[in-house]
């Protein structure tokens, strides 16, 4: 990893820069992809299945019998496990929900708000080396309670035309209502047309590579909703001398498995600390069974020193991390100051994994600093606020001359008009 030791501050947009393509270098290949699976629907999806997945299929659709199997391949530990992780989010998402919001703003006038949930969603799950069975649970717990009545899964078969178990298990358990063996951009042109046999949907959930998150955000120009650009992972951990070492060295190397692309920063106000914590990534890397991911996405990441804890929390803010993990003697500072952060990781015991799985938070965040405006998943993400009014025959004599010469001051005659119509008939 690179050390850079007291950074200025006019360098930071170029040392904190993420080792990722913009939607530029990537558009022309997704819009081409769209334009083919509207046209063509099925044939065109199972086209590039057969390009990107190198496996052709008679049926994208998983049948009920494959589920069934699915279900005798894992283990009962982990289906203990998931079901542990869906109690704990369960409860979490749960405690999100809120009543509606009622009240008069004046007399004879009544203003609610009411939560409706979306229709239709659809997932994306990405398969291949690290099948991500536990973003299922984090999507389809949250529809499940706001009442999404269509949950579409899309994930990519292996070369054997097969998903992984443990994705198929964790669908059936959470009532996804249709999975389909589709992945990349197809998949998400499909969930954003619809095919013969993928349904369209409202809006797109779930993380992926480069190209499923130009593909997402592309979909938004054709009417479909995502739950935020969710990209190559990326983690940034906040040390002093308090923090454990090892303990910060494993949580830096538990995002950069995740993918050559992934990034993951160290900031510290200690020197030797940031010696440490190199050592103990050394060490650590070597006996990991995806060492060579890690070690592509170590490339990509920092080592930064800084001296105080506000120029440390103001270079964090400017990043904007996905996951942030702290392990300072000053929780508190960090955990007030913080702004711009996806999730946040507090103390020694606390490690990035236990979001990722079984804590009860979603570990579906915004990436590649988009946690500046976005929020990571919730229940609100799956449903839509609709405010409602009431207005009696006192309250349109209370605001009705107000309407009237607002219209009027915007030069909309026929606004004021269905006021004054109703004035005159109270008369």
């Amino acid at each position: 990893m690179k050390k850079i030791y007291n950074p200025n501050r006019n360098s930071w947009s170029e040392i904190l820069k993420r080792p990722t393509q913009t939607v530029a270098d990537i558009e022309d290949i997704v819009l081409q992809v769209f334009d083919e699976i509207k046209k063509e629907g099925d044939q065109a999806v199972d086209r590039y299945t057969q390009k990107f997945d190198q496996v052709s299929l008679d049926n994208i659709l998983v049948s009920s019998e494959e589920i069934e199997q699915a279900k005798e391949l894992v283990s009962q530990e982990l289906k203990d496990a998931i079901q542990l992780a869906k109690s704990n989010i369960t409860v979490f998402h749960a405690a999100q929900k809120t009543n509606k919001i009622s009240v008069d703003t004046n007399v004879g006038i009544e203003c609610w708000q009411e939560k409706r949930p979306i229709q239709k969603v659809g997932l994306y799950i990405p398969g291949g080396t690290a099948p991500l069975f536990s973003t299922i649970l984090m999507l389809t717990i949250p529809a499940n309670l706001a009442g999404c009545e269509e949950i579409v899964l899309c994930s990519p078969p292996n070369r054997e035309g097969k998903i992984h178990p443990a994705i198929l298990y964790t669908a059936d358990l959470c009532g996804v209502t249709k999975i389909c063996k589709v992945g990349g951009i197809q998949a998400i042109a499909g969930m954003t047309f619809g095919t013969e046999t993928i349904p369209q949907v409202y809006k797109i959930f779930g993380p992926g590579n480069q190209f499923v998150t130009v593909a997402k955000q592309l979909a938004t120009k054709f009417g479909v909703a995502i739950d935020m650009p969710a990209g190559p992972s990326e983690l940034l951990v906040v040390a002093d001398d308090t923090a454990n070492a090892s303990f910060v060295a494993s949580d830096l190397l538990s995002q950069a498995e995740h993918g050559k692309d992934s990034q993951v920063i160290l900031v510290s106000t200690s020197k030797t600390m940031i010696d440490q914590v190199e050592e103990e990534i050394i060490k650590q890397v070597n006996v990991l069974p995806r060492k060579e991911i890690a070690e592509g996405a170590i490339a990509n990441s920092k080592l930064i020193y800084v001296e105080s804890n506000m120029e440390a929390i103001e270079l964090i803010n400017e990043y904007g991390p996905e996951h942030f993990i702290v392990c300072v003697e000053d929780e508190d500072f960090y955990i007030d100051k913080i702004v711009n952060a996806g999730s946040v990781f507090i103390g020694n015991y606390t490690p990035e994994s236990a979001g990722d799985y079984a804590s009860g938070t979603n570990h579906t965040l915004p990436t590649n600093g988009y946690a500046k405006q976005y929020s990571g998943v919730n229940l609100d993400s799956f449903m839509k606020s609709m405010t409602f009014q009431k207005i009696s025959e006192k309250g349109i004599q209370t605001i009705g001359n107000a309407i009237e010469l607002m219209a009027e001051a915007e030069g909309l005659q026929a606004h004021k008009n269905a006021v004054t119509l109703r004035l005159e008939s109270l008369k």
